[in-house]
């Protein structure tokens, strides 16, 4: 099995200038925090909206600026890692965490939430956080960088998602038709939804941009009657996919290509991307959506299902440097970079943030009973890097910091469309409610 580091993949700003100055830090003394040093932790929480948590050094000295009563102590190891802490906070927080230099007593998901609702009364702007921006700013998503980036975060190894993912290892957004739901039939809820929504019919083609395991691929020719070509770049989940299609007889219907977006030929009735654009890079949206113009037949249409966000802003550093590099989760406006220049008619938008708030909670249940087993393949620090993700995303998703947009598109001239939503729901409620 691959082991994955909890280290950086090349030399960024923020790598660059943390080294230089940890030659500054390591030369400063032990001893009592200073009142410099205190003042600087307060500027920082009042910039992040003066949550209410309050920090404990390690001479005990308290740090907070909210009156309300805590909910959390964040106890900093030595100066050093207070130093690193006001210098890049949300990057910095992460590598103090996963190295035990930073303790959370009160909760780590609780803080996180804490933490995200306070930032987002905050002011926004100013040169420090251009300053940030910049040192953080995302990694490439060049050809020969997309496959890196996507190789440190699901080649870890098959073996690693069984532990914590459903039976058909969907990484993506579930959906809870009602709250009772498991996660098992929450994400084959998700792929009906999916599905429905493109209109799918016996004997259409389709391209899927981005398949993992190859579960929603498997879903649609087998319920849906569909013929697939599914592109991935992972090898570890397009072996994985073959197999199971081979092993269900599928493989005749479907067929499993390595290569990315860029490399999609032919016509399809659909196009379907889950879970892949926030790997693309706004900057390469213009080239997605000329990849889609070319493929998809004239009455076709398309759905893309992605992490975003109601403001353009980046990722946080920490899971863009170790979770996933060069990712970043788009607002609406972004993604008409894709539709506008090829003049697709976006037909629905919808937001399923509280889905996605209720599929990282089951995975965060079934990650925390397979530490053991995390930590037995990969160490105590790969574990605590990996609750903090997942805390850290359910923390996002609950407080609106991130949302999950799925957006149905055609040709604007395309009128064999549906007339109503009604065909979404003739199968469940319809209130579309939990």
């Amino acid at each position: 099995m691959n082991r994955q580091k909890i280290e950086p993949q090349g030399k960024t700003a923020a790598e660059n200038s943390e080294r230089a100055s940890s030659q500054l830090e390591s030369s400063q003394p032990g001893g009592d925090s200073l009142m410099l040093e205190r003042w600087l932790l307060t500027k920082v929480l009042k910039a992040m909206g003066s949550p209410n948590v309050r920090f404990v050094l390690w001479d005990g000295q308290e740090v907070g600026v909210s009156s309300a009563p805590a909910v959390a102590r964040i106890s900093i190891r030595d100066r050093v890692s207070l130093l690193r802490l006001v210098a890049n906070p949300c990057l910095q927080f992460g590598e103090l965490y996963c190295s035990g230099r930073a303790r959370v007593d009160g909760g780590l998901l609780k803080f996180l939430e804490t933490l995200y609702r306070a930032r987002s009364q905050a002011p926004t702007g100013g040169l420090w956080q251009a300053m940030l921006d910049f040192a953080n700013r995302p990694r490439s998503n060049s050809p020969q960088a997309a496959r890196e980036n996507i190789h440190h975060h699901y080649n870890i190894g098959n073996d690693f998602y069984k532990l914590w993912l459903d039976e058909q290892l969907l990484y993506t957004c579930a959906y809870f038709a009602t709250r009772s739901a498991t996660l098992e039939q929450a994400q084959i809820a998700k792929m009906d939804h999916v599905c429905r929504k493109l209109w799918l019919k016996p004997g259409e083609q389709v391209v899927e941009a981005g398949c993992g395991w190859g579960a929603l691929a498997l879903h649609m020719a087998k319920h849906y009657g569909v013929r697939v070509r599914a592109y991935n770049i992972a090898g570890e989940q397009l072996a994985y996919a073959r197999e199971r299609a081979r092993r269900e007889g599928m493989d005749d219907r479907i067929e499993y290509i390595e290569g990315d977006y860029r490399d999609i030929d032919g016509e399809c009735d659909a196009f379907v991307s889950v879970g892949m654009l926030e790997h693309v890079g706004v900057e390469h949206y213009h080239t997605l959506g000329g990849v889609i113009d070319r493929c998809l037949r004239q009455n076709g249409r398309g759905l893309i299902h992605t992490i975003g966000v109601n403001q353009p802003s980046l990722l946080n550093p920490w899971i863009e440097r170790h979770i996933f590099p060069g990712a970043h989760p788009p607002s609406l406006g972004e993604m008409m970079k894709i539709f506008e220049p090829s003049n697709f008619s976006v037909l629905d938008v919808e937001n399923l943030r509280q889905h996605y708030a209720k599929t990282l909670e089951h995975w965060l249940h079934r990650y925390e009973a397979a530490v053991p087993s995390v930590n037995e393949m990969f160490g105590e620090d790969f574990v605590r890097a990996w609750r903090l993700y997942l805390s850290g995303s359910l923390a996002a998703f609950t407080s609106g910091e991130l949302q999950l947009f799925q957006v149905v598109f055609a040709r604007a001239a395309d009128n064999d469309i549906p007339w109503t939503r009604e065909y979404l729901y003739a199968q469940g409620r319809g209130d579309g409610k939990l």
